[in-house]
């Protein structure tokens, strides 16, 4: 199975603490859409023999582009791979874009998954990330979408901004979990360099970010979804049983998945590229008939050490036995005499042959793996 991930890279303003590739000038919109289609054409040969089980739109804000524009990007997508009569096809989209016509063109093109930027439901909140839409909207868009007939929705919550009280935070995750909503994708509030957030900080006009806040936050996020029965199956994302992002979850696993549009980033299993992160160079590009990319080929050590990233994540955690069978039992040795120490600061469990973070452990998640790699 594999996944194919579009880069919609267009956004009506820039949020604070956004360090994604996008374009607040939506000038080359159709150009764009047009070069995405080609470039599935050019693309064709690099999922061959393999079923495409989920699709997703991210970016920037796909909900920018029309009902239309989707299913013209579906129908490439079609005619060009094999793709799952029952694949997950999620777009992103931003609040203030979901009314009830484009929800019902959305539906309609075939879009079955929501991931609707919520970030909070607070005016406060919303105005200090710069968001463009308010707090009205993030409820009612909710209520449109499942009136529609999307029942795989999933919202993304920021915590740790120094708006949001921990009173706040409370009612954000009541919220949700009050309307229903089947998957949370929740983050802390980070500091990107080169970000309007960044620089406001280093001029002193805000301060700093508190991470002990964010931790704050982040433990009563998980007691309140356990409770909720929601199962926390990555560390920023928490699902009700079989809502779980497909998509999402192929990288966790390391499927391999294609990206187009500029920025996108493919995954084969033995070799990653990625498109230039620039409009402009990439629609010239695919004009001439050249996509504009770079490549790596991953070293053994490489991608062993991006499982151990990526697995001590999940709930799934890091297979032992799959590492003595694909780096050998050398490596396998290794990562149990690392893991020793998390385990004893009680950080880390092992349960068979895998090792797992506990509650505690997913306050340190990255430096966790950092320490483990080779």
């Amino acid at each position: 199975m594999a996944g194919i991930y579009l880069h919609i890279p267009f956004c009506k303003k820039a949020c604070h603490y956004c360090n994604f590739h996008f374009s607040t000038s939506l000038q080359h919109r159709e150009e764009m859409v047009q070069c995405l289609i080609l470039e599935a054409g050019m693309q064709k040969e690099y999922l061959i023999g393999q079923t495409v089980q989920t699709i997703y739109f991210g970016g920037g804000t796909p909900s920018l582009l029309s009902p239309g524009d989707i299913s013209a990007l579906l129908e490439s997508l079609r005619s060009h791979y094999s793709i799952s009569e029952d694949a997950e096809i999620t777009l992103e989209a931003n609040p203030d874009d979901l009314s009830a016509r484009v929800l019902e063109g959305l539906y309609d093109a075939g879009v079955n998954r929501l991931s609707i930027g919520i970030q909070s439901f607070f005016e406060e909140d919303l105005r200090w990330m710069n968001r463009a839409h308010n707090a009205e909207q993030a409820i009612s868009c909710l209520e449109l979408a499942k009136k529609t007939g999307f029942d795989n929705i999933s919202i993304d919550l920021i915590y740790g901004g120094p708006t949001l009280t921990n009173e706040r935070w409370a009612k954000n995750v009541s919220k949700a979990v009050s309307l229903g909503i089947p998957h949370l994708s929740c983050y802390a509030l980070t500091v990107e360099p080169g970000t309007a957030l960044d620089h406001f900080i280093q001029r002193k006009k805000i301060p700093a970010i508190d991470p002990d806040k964010a931790a704050q936050h982040f433990e009563m996020l998980m007691e309140w979804l356990e409770a909720a029965g929601y199962e926390h199956y990555e560390i920023s994302n928490f699902a009700l049983p079989g809502k779980r992002s497909k998509h999402n979850s192929s990288y966790w696993q390391g499927k391999p998945y294609l990206g187009l549009g500029p920025s996108a980033h493919s995954f084969n299993g033995y070799s990653r590229q990625w498109n230039v992160a620039n409009n402009s160079l990439y629609i010239q590009g695919i004009r001439k008939g050249a996509i504009p990319f770079e490549k790596e080929m991953l070293s053994p050590k490489m991608a062993l050490n991006e499982y151990i990233m990526i697995s001590l994540r999940t709930e799934a955690g890091c297979n032992l036995d799959k590492v003595a069978d694909q780096y050998g039992q050398d490596k396998q040795r290794q990562l149990l005499i690392a893991g020793k120490e998390f385990i004893d600061k009680g950080w880390m469990k092992q349960e068979g042959p895998i090792l797992k973070l506990t509650r505690e452990g997913k306050f340190f998640a990255d430096g966790i793996a950092a320490a483990m790699f080779f």
